[in-house]
């Protein structure tokens, strides 16, 4: 991406809340520093105008209708770097709750007798269905994350990934354990990168930057016996926003 040209950007919202992108709205002082290097050319949460002439696309929300899919696959097309956006985007967070339940009794639930006059799927994370280049996770991600990742693009450098679980970040933070005080936490096995903040404001990790690549299952599972914890009573909890992963692929 390093060009020596502006890189034209583009935001694109799917199946979600839209809060990442209101996030990124609510940057205004860094914001005025990323146009010095960057024209936004689509973002329907803040002008008018649209190109379809961008370099980066930036997916907030998951993939829920067969319309989500068609027009993932032309941003995919037209994009030289696909970013997945928060939690929805990148792991099918909050709208995939639904997943490991009958489809036709959701579908249902919701539209009753009209049901089968929208095109619904179950939901999913954008690198099911296209090419994701890179993520930023969180739920929102952190304004710091993404200031930190256009930087790192725009350097021409790949941006980084972490790949360690909260338990670390609680631990540089000297936070005491939440498990040693019986209350049943996913920092073992979450995505870290948050500064366990959840933890330090005396909450349990809700797991929104989704599962730790090679999470350490034998480590949890002591803990979790050490503590009279189940293992149910985790994955319950992941299923708010993890229920793609522990649904659909155990």
């Amino acid at each position: 991406m390093s060009t020596g040209k502006k890189v034209r950007v583009a935001f694109f919202d799917f199946t979600g809340c839209e809060g990442c992108q209101l996030a990124k709205i609510s940057m205004e002082n860094e914001l005025l520093g990323i146009l010095q290097h960057v024209d936004i050319v689509n973002f329907r949460e803040a002008m008018t105008e649209a190109s379809w002439d961008f370099d980066v696309a930036f997916i907030e929300g998951s993939i829920s209708s067969t319309s989500c899919v068609e027009r993932i696959h032309k941003i995919r097309r037209l994009a030289k770097y696909v970013v997945a956006l928060g939690s929805c985007s990148s792991i099918a967070g909050i709208n995939a709750i639904r997943t490991g339940q009958d489809f036709d009794d959701v579908r249902k639930e919701v539209y009753g007798e009209y049901r089968y006059n929208f095109a619904s799927l179950p939901a999913l994370p954008v690198d099911q269905v296209v090419k994701v280049d890179a993520y930023i996770y969180g739920c929102p991600p952190n304004p710091k994350d993404v200031l930190k990742f256009l930087t790192q693009l725009l350097s021409g450098k790949t941006p980084e990934v972490v790949k360690y679980p909260v338990c670390v970040d609680c631990k540089l933070k000297e936070n005491d354990c939440l498990m040693l005080r019986g209350i049943p936490c996913m920092g073992p096995v979450t995505r870290a990168g948050c500064g366990a903040w959840c933890p330090s404001n005396n909450q349990f990790c809700y797991g929104c930057r989704g599962l730790v690549p090679d999470a350490n299952k034998n480590a949890m599972h002591e803990v979790l016996d050490k503590n009279r914890l189940s293992v149910q009573e985790i994955l319950n909890k992941f299923k708010l926003y993890s229920a793609y992963y522990t649904e659909v692929k155990k």
